[in-house]
C-alpha cells in the first residue's frame, strides 16, 4: 500500500483542493493572512499523513506525526470559521467544509488508535 491509498490521505487532499478553489475568491487583502493560512494548514494535514505513513517502523514517530495531522486539521477548522464569520463563504459551504474536516479527523484518530492496521509493529 502507498500513502496515497490511505482514505485519510484521499479525503484530506480533496479537502485541501476544495479549500484552494474556494479561497481563490477571498478578498485580495486576505492573500497573506487568511487565504495563506487556510491553504497551508489544510495542505499540512495531507503532507503529515504521508510522513506518518513512512514513519510506521517507529510507532512513537508514527503517532506523533498523526497528532500533528490532527492539530493541523483543527487549525484548518479555525480558518474555515474565520472565512465564514468574515462572510467570505456562506453557511452551507462552511458546514460542508467543516463536515469534510471532521471526517478527516475521524480517519486520523482511527489511525492513531489502530496503528497495527496500518503496518505499525508493536512497540513492546
Amino acid at each position: 500500500m502507498k500513502f496515497q491509498d490511505l482514505l485519510a490521505y484521499q479525503k484530506s487532499i480533496d479537502l485541501a483542493m476544495n479549500i484552494f478553489e474556494i479561497s481563490k475568491k477571498f478578498p485580495k487583502e486576505e492573500v497573506y493572512s487568511l487565504t495563506d493560512q487556510v491553504r497551508r494548514s489544510s495542505r499540512s494535514v495531507t503532507a503529515n499523513l504521508a510522513e506518518a505513513y513512512r514513519k510506521r517502523p517507529y510507532p512513537k514517530h508514527f503517532r506523533s506525526k498523526l497528532t500533528d495531522c490532527d492539530a493541523e486539521n483543527a487549525e484548518t477548522q479555525v480558518w474555515i470559521e474565520f472565512a465564514y464569520r468574515c462572510n467570505y463563504i456562506n453557511e452551507n459551504l462552511y458546514q460542508e467544509l467543516l463536515n469534510q474536516s471532521e471526517e478527516v479527523g475521524k480517519l486520523i484518530n482511527y489511525m492513531i488508535l489502530n496503528p497495527y492496521k496500518f503496518g505499525v509493529k508493536s512497540s513492546h
